[in-house]
């Protein structure tokens, strides 16, 4: 097993330097590193390739290998991505306006990193660059641990953005890679007291559910969603397809995809029909309860692991509702607590919904596709909280600080 406290040393050490580095310093190794990752983009390719070889072989699923696999396209995108993250505000060093004691000290409360930032993930290479990142530009230095399949991915990545960042004259410690990848490496790191300052996992519900059981330090759990769409009673019907097809079909494998689809017993009839007409252009497997079987003959029954299930994969799940509060009721018993969807023409439902409905992001009539670090206007995010301690919903640079104060004095002593 990789010597998990000499990686922690070094993690220190370059925490060290960068903590007090310029933001103008910090962007430039940003940059250095898209320009990097466009630069290497065929070794990348190669080492990709390899890996998804592999997971091949071993019968993953498709939904896995969307996961696993680069593309030119989505290289660019990440190194994009990057470049975004340039462009936000720095998050470090912000000062609130400060305020004067009754005993005269002066009082201010300062935005600062963590330290050490820990990420335990699955086959998601862009995570590698996300993370990275995004704790750079907020003065973090990251550990990583992807997974075995994407072991020969994310050496690459990992080794060209090193590579980047000491070129323009940071620590290339700012990014460590932990290159064991077994179950007793992943335990050794959820363990690490006094190296990480916070740990952040990044996968399906058994990493999560193992990562939050036996970590000793901070852990900010994130991503597992069994995401609903509702569709009410007085739904615009075409625009309630067009939302399911998007939230289901568009990318199935990621967290914020609609895994069940409820449905108001008035327009169950209509609505299903529509449904699957439009998701039988993909191949979504529709499992129902006996009322959705029976307006769709031939679909396969759900299981109540089926409602609990998060698929990520083109399955759908479907009942067919009584009444609003039912669908509210369905909702609170599964739900992960991620994004949440109602399609309503009625107002106080919208608003019912809203209120009543306990997750991290609530739609009214939109798809919860959305619920994105991007698409929230944060830049690349490093996981999407699930938890209501430290922060909630998607995670950006704010959610990678912690609160500094700082007292300016006269000489005053307490007595």
């Amino acid at each position: 097993m990789v010597d998990l406290t000499a990686i922690g040393e070094r993690g220190r050490a370059a925490s060290r330097r960068l903590r007090p580095a310029r933001a103008e310093l910090r962007n430039r190794a940003l940059c250095a590193i898209a320009a990097a990752l466009r630069k290497e983009q065929a070794s990348i390719l190669k080492a990709n390739a390899e890996d998804v070889a592999c997971a091949e072989k071993g019968g993953m699923s498709r939904a896995f290998l969307d996961r696993l696999s680069l593309t030119p396209q989505r290289i660019e995108e990440i190194a994009v991505a990057v470049e975004k993250v340039v462009s936000l505000p720095d998050p470090v060093g912000l000062v609130d306006g400060g305020r004067t004691l009754p005993n005269g000290l002066r009082l201010y409360k300062t935005k600062v990193p963590f330290g050490v930032v820990g990420m335990i993930y699955e086959a998601r290479p862009n995570v590698t660059v996300d993370a990275a990142a995004l704790c750079l530009k907020s003065a973090n230095v990251c550990m990583l641990r992807g997974s075995k399949e994407a072991i020969r991915s994310n050496i690459a990545l990992a080794g060209v953005m090193r590579a980047a960042i000491a070129s323009v004259g940071l620590p290339e410690d700012c990014i460590l890679l932990v290159g064991d990848t077994t179950r007793e490496g992943a335990r050794a790191m959820m363990t690490l007291r006094g190296y990480l300052d916070l740990l952040i996992p990044r996968g399906g519900a058994g990493l999560i559910r193992s990562v939050t059981e036996n970590a000793t330090v901070p852990v900010i759990e994130t991503g597992v969603g069994n995401c609903h769409t509702y569709v009410d009673y007085n739904a615009d019907l075409p625009m309630a397809v067009e939302i399911l097809e998007n939230a289901k079909a568009s990318r199935p494998s990621v967290c914020n995809a609609c895994e069940t689809l409820l449905v108001h017993q008035e327009i169950a009839e209509r609505f299903l029909p529509m449904a699957k007409a439009a998701l039988d252009r993909y191949p979504v497997e529709w499992r129902g309860c006996a009322r959705t079987q029976a307006i769709l003959p031939g679909i396969l029954p759900a299981t109540e692991e089926d409602y609990a299930a998060e698929y990520d994969d083109y399955i759908l799940a479907c009942r067919v509702v009584d009444s609003f509060e039912e669908a509210v009721e369905h909702i609170a018993r599964y739900s992960t607590g991620h994004s949440e969807c109602i399609v309503t023409g009625d107002y106080a439902h919208s608003q019912a919904f809203t209120a009543e409905v306990d997750a991290a992001a609530v739609y009214v009539n939109a798809s919860t596709r959305f619920t994105d670090g991007g698409c929230f206007g944060l830049g690349a995010e490093i996981g999407i909280s699930t938890q209501k301690l430290h922060t909630r919903g998607p995670m950006g640079l704010e959610a990678l600080t912690t609160d500094k104060y700082l007292l300016f004095g006269e000489g005053q002593v307490r007595r």
